[in-house]
């Protein structure tokens, strides 16, 4: 099992410290996308008000179009956001429409710097920025070797609860097991809960076959699980869709909760359908119910979101996975939680390299391997998510196409971080990995007040409270890396110790 545990945290644990890096800042996606689009600043409407100038704007703009999918602001979205899916021109490749981003208020269409903000991060979580369905399939191995790490890591620690209140500084070795130590036993239930339904979440993807050995169409196992409303052909008859705002607040006072999203279908036809979907907030199940009404006469059609225990459970999962339903100081503890799994991975990875280093001996060639990636990814990656935010207030905003530019930075500027490092001393590369990183971050709220209204010191003045919070956050990271970058320059080799042959140390 110890043999188990230390492969399994490695072939795995460089991806999967991304995966925990990067997903902990998706718990303030929304947050991080508002700080992305600074020329916008929310104005709290109703859900109702928010849908009813967004199908105008879309009646002016996409009256013929197959469906119009609405997202609809809550108290963490500044923003209408609205994909429409067109009709196919013959002999043309059908190609997906930018989305559109509207004012709630007034349904004009907001004048801010295009950008994927928290999003990226979101999608790189579980993707890794790979091709569908690869990314996915990648993610979820991962997740599979954390799994097996995490229970063979329980099954050998013998003192798994003593060892939670010891961590020695300065040891070597023995220090950085005792920290492995310390972080995986501190938030170990929330690591199980966190990978094993990330891997719930996808899992008809992982295992289609009860799937395709039972339904025809993946439609109709959709329609059967989870309650999707029934599809409907358009008739070709023209008849204008009904007031929505009537429509959201009667969904609304069914579900007891504000409405998240609405679908139209065949707009302006006599057989439109207009489907409301319940805020994920709302409740631990984040597969929400939704109402379904006649778009020509607002009758209501059908509700769904009567599903069985099993998918319920599910729907619990995807709900603990995602956290959609956490208040402020829950998301804040979901934070640290997802700071001590990937310090956990972390410090697993860096116990590898202690444990077969020795004084006076020549590294071989896998050790040095192993502790390059390390220093590439556990100090480039920081840099690389810092260079994403710099890049959106440095790259200017009527550039086109600047959304891929600001991830293209992120990436390229890991990769010369991760390429620079192996032309440095080891312990010179970690020093000036996490000093570079510290600097980074400590530039976002200078950067930020140079080149926007918004800085720190107006954010104060003007109670902007999710900038000047998002500046404290920066300025809180650039400390911890700089700390890092303290005590790597301070640390010196040291003796690797013997354990008691009775004494189990993983990795």
């Amino acid at each position: 099992m110890a043999w188990i545990h230390g492969w399994l945290g490695l072939l795995a644990g460089w991806i999967l410290f991304a995966m925990f890096l990067t997903g902990t800042a998706s718990y303030f996606r929304p947050e991080i996308t508002q700080w992305m689009q600074p020329e916008f600043r929310a104005k709290p409407v109703s859900s109702a008000h928010a849908a009813e100038t967004a199908v105008a704007h879309m009646q002016r703009v996409g009256a013929d179009d197959l469906q119009w999918y609405v997202y609809l602001p809550d108290a963490r979205t500044a923003v209408t956001r609205v994909f429409e899916q067109r009709k196919p021109e013959p002999r043309t490749p059908r190609q997906r429409a930018p989305e559109i981003v509207l004012d709630p208020a007034t349904g004009d269409v907001v004048h801010a710097r295009e950008t994927r903000g928290g999003e990226h991060f979101y999608r790189f979580h579980f993707q890794l920025q790979l091709p569908h369905p690869w990314g996915r399939w990648l993610a979820g191995l991962c997740a599979m070797f954390m799994l097996g790490a995490i229970v063979s890591g329980v099954i050998t620690h013998k003192r798994i609860f003593a060892d939670f209140f010891t961590l020695r500084w300065n040891k070597g070795q023995r220090s950085w097991l005792d920290a492995h130590n310390v972080s995986a036993v501190l938030a170990l239930p929330y690591h199980a809960m966190i990978t094993y339904t990330g891997l719930i979440t996808l899992v008809a993807m992982y295992m289609p076959w009860p799937v395709t050995a039972n339904y025809a169409k993946p439609a109709n196992f959709a329609q059967a699980a989870f309650g999707t409303p029934t599809e409907r052909e358009a008739q070709g008859v023209a008849k204008p869709l009904v007031a929505i705002g009537p429509l959201v607040a009667d969904a609304e006072r069914r579900f007891g909760a504000r409405v998240a999203t609405l679908v139209v279908r065949n707009p302006n036809d006599a057989a439109s359908t207009v489907t409301l979907y319940r805020h994920a907030n709302a409740s631990l199940n984040g597969r929400g119910p939704s109402v379904t009404y006649a778009g020509s006469d607002g009758r209501f059609l059908e509700g769904a979101g009567g599903v069985g225990p099993a998918l319920a459970t599910a729907g619990v999962m995807l709900g603990l996975h995602v956290a959609q339903f956490a208040g402020p100081a829950l998301r804040w503890a979901y934070f640290v939680l997802g700071l001590t799994g990937a310090a956990m991975v972390g410090t697993g990875l860096l116990l590898w390299t202690a444990k077969r280093r020795k004084p006076g001996a020549m590294p071989f060639f896998g050790l040095k391997l192993v502790e390059r990636l390390n220093i590439g990814v556990i100090a480039g990656l920081p840099i690389g998510m810092a260079a994403y935010l710099l890049a959106n207030r440095l790259i200017p905003a009527e550039t086109p196409n600047r959304a891929d530019a600001e991830v293209a930075t992120m990436f390229w500027l890991w990769s010369a971080v991760a390429v620079f490092q192996l032309l440095r001393p080891a312990r010179r590369a970690w020093t000036e990995g996490f000093a570079i990183g510290a600097a980074a971050f400590a530039a976002i709220p200078v950067v930020n007040t140079l080149t926007t209204s918004r800085g720190l010191p107006q954010s104060i003045l003007t109670d902007d409270t999710l900038f000047a919070a998002f500046d404290f956050a920066m300025l809180a990271i650039a400390a911890m890396l700089a700390l890092g970058a303290w005590r790597s320059a301070r640390s010196r080799p040291v003796a690797k110790i013997r354990k008691p042959q009775s004494e189990t140390v993983h990795a």
